[in-house]
């Protein structure tokens, strides 16, 4: 079986630590994605990361790892509430899928408030920062571990 998380971000990710400091904080995507990587060598799992800002990429990258990955940790960022190609994708997975988000979303103004890609997630973590990747990584690495004892 499959080691490999693929954590995968949206659109403007990468300019975490400089869009809204007020809402995203100071981290950079390189330092969660360090974090990250800290993470699943912790656990014994690989870390695949990945940022895009197109729908379409993201659409292939979660068929990707339908393939390859043993779970996916997912910040769809943007294409969270109108991403129905992406959700589409997410429900032909079988393996884990953790949603994160660094705000909370459900705090948020009523455009940010409902995920479509949480009606395909197996969990959801927001609202803790860049700290929820970690919790993301460590869930599904919980999800994981009964299948990779057998």
């Amino acid at each position: 079986m499959s080691s490999i998380v693929y954590i995968l971000n949206g659109p403007n990710l990468n300019l975490l630590g400089l869009r809204e400091p007020h809402l995203y904080g100071s981290t950079t995507l390189a330092q969660v994605e360090a974090l990250c990587r800290r993470t699943t060598d912790g656990l014994g799992l690989d870390c695949d990361f990945r940022q895009t800002n197109h729908e379409g990429v993201m659409v292939d990258w979660v068929q990707e790892a339908r393939e390859r990955a043993a779970a996916i940790v997912i910040n769809p960022a943007g294409l969270s509430f109108r991403s129905i190609p992406l959700l589409d994708a997410l429900k032909t997975v079988a393996q884990p899928i953790a949603e994160v988000h660094v705000t909370n979303i459900h705090r948020r103004d009523a455009l940010y408030q409902n995920s479509l890609v949480s009606l395909a997630a197996t969990g959801v973590i927001c609202g803790f920062g860049p700290f929820g990747y970690e919790l993301a990584i460590r869930a599904v690495a919980e999800r994981l571990a009964p299948a990779q004892a057998a």
